[in-house]
């Protein structure tokens, strides 16, 4: 996440007459350790680039670093910038522990041009608390190998959920251990950004009213599931599903026993340099009869509320968004998140980058104050609803559905 609160126009005077017109600032900035493969690289570019100002960075273990930065910001000890999940940053701005930047934000020249779903996320009543800065997206991959064995064509992936369901099937009928279909049925977090993107594709939502409103019980969220409940009771997904809290997320693809599933955008370098033999091709995720959506994932900047600063973020920020910026990003792990200069960040790349780039650029990303209550809680109505309609008994899918409505709406409703 990330924010700002000075007004862009008096900030941008002092610092393009030069580095005697502001202070040279040093100023702290924690990332998720997500993304330790591409944040030190920025940074040490950032600081080689000029002598002004400096950043220095902390990596956080993922798992922490929600839970750190909230306790650092209440106790007056938070990072002056925070590279979070774009999906906690409503959170934050609702806790009051984020400036607001919206004045920056809009007089950015390339304002209009950075992502949408994340500009989305960085926004609490009407005023823009975090801007994008690494990207991420919900694709879909299929082994082209497993798919020349089984008889199908090895460069189509599937375009709607019937095509998804058939190739499963003969992908399973090779037997020695290979199935058609996997993903990690234990993990919100997981199911958020793979599931959900089948549901949108198909008409449907999980939340409305700016996230005020849980909107579950939907034809389209009970045929999201049949199609998982379908695949898993005909055995074309391996039983580990189950209990899978992410683990196996891109593991299980990764063996090449495993003909499609759902992944992020971070699947494509992974697979080429750790697995370098494995073909396999990216599509979108496709609704049920045909169409696609992606969950736009990722960073967003923001500031945190009691630092001044500002100076040396925003030229920091400013260096993100250049080209360079983006193109290091890009090599390093990161969808660029500046529509404008995306092909030119991604050239010379795996070409499969620009359907992921593609995907971020038109996706979504739920928007929720309460994300980790409602989504990302391993005992949360959203993780307990699927694993309970997906894996149980035929008469668990209606209960599921109801009670994790119920629960979400409570949820919402009693929110601070």
């Amino acid at each position: 996440m990330k924010t700002w609160f000075f007004g862009l126009g008096a900030l941008a005077a002092g610092l393009l007459a030069g580095p005697g017109a502001a202070d040279a600032e040093t100023f702290s900035l924690w990332v998720r350790s997500d993304g330790s493969t591409f944040m030190p690289k920025v940074v040490e570019a950032f600081n080689a680039s000029q002598s002004a100002h400096k950043a220095e960075l902390q990596i956080v273990p993922v798992n922490e670093l929600v839970q750190k930065y909230a306790v650092a910001a209440a106790g007056g000890t938070a990072p002056d910038a925070l590279s979070l999940d774009l999906i906690y940053t409503p959170a934050f701005a609702a806790a009051g522990q984020l400036k607001d930047i919206t004045d920056l934000a809009k007089a950015l020249p390339y304002f209009d041009q950075l992502s949408k779903a994340h500009v989305a996320t960085g926004t609490y009543e009407n005023r823009i608390y975090g801007l994008p800065f690494s990207g991420d997206a919900s694709v879909l991959v299929w082994n082209k190998a497993l798919f020349r064995q089984a008889g199908l064509d090895p460069d189509r992936g599937p375009t709607n959920w019937a095509e998804i369901r058939a190739d499963a099937e003969k992908i399973t009928a090779l037997g020695q251990g290979n199935k058609g279909f996997y993903f990690s049925g234990n993990c919100g977090g997981c199911s958020i950004f793979t599931f959900t993107p089948l549901i949108w594709a198909s008409g449907g939502d999980i939340f409305a009213d700016g996230g005020k409103r849980a909107t579950l019980d939907t034809p389209q969220l009970r045929d999201a599931i049949a199609l998982y409940r379908g695949m898993v009771k005909d055995g074309l997904v391996p039983a580990g599903a189950q209990t899978d809290t992410g683990a196996n997320f891109f593991a299980a693809f990764a063996t090449g026993k495993v003909g499609i599933a759902p992944a992020g955008s971070f699947a494509i370098g992974a697979l080429n340099t750790q697995h370098p033999n494995l073909e396999y091709g990216v599509t979108y995720l496709p609704g049920k009869d045909g169409g696609w959506s992606s969950f736009a994932g990722g960073d967003n900047l923001v500031v945190s509320r009691d630092t001044r600063k500002i100076a040396g973020i925003r030229a920091f920020l400013e260096f993100a968004y250049s080209l360079e910026g983006q193109t290091l990003l890009a090599r390093n792990g990161s969808l660029p998140v500046r529509a404008d200069l995306a092909k030119q960040a991604l050239d010379g790349l795996d070409r499969r980058y620009l359907i992921a780039a593609d995907a971020m650029a038109r996706g979504r990303t739920p928007y929720t104050p309460v994300c980790n209550d409602l989504i990302n809680s391993a005992n949360g109505p959203w993780n307990t609803m699927l694993n309970a309609a997906v894996f149980g008994d035929a008469g668990a899918v209606e209960p599921a559905i109801r009670t994790a409505q119920e629960t979400m709406q409570s949820i919402i409703d009693t929110a601070p």
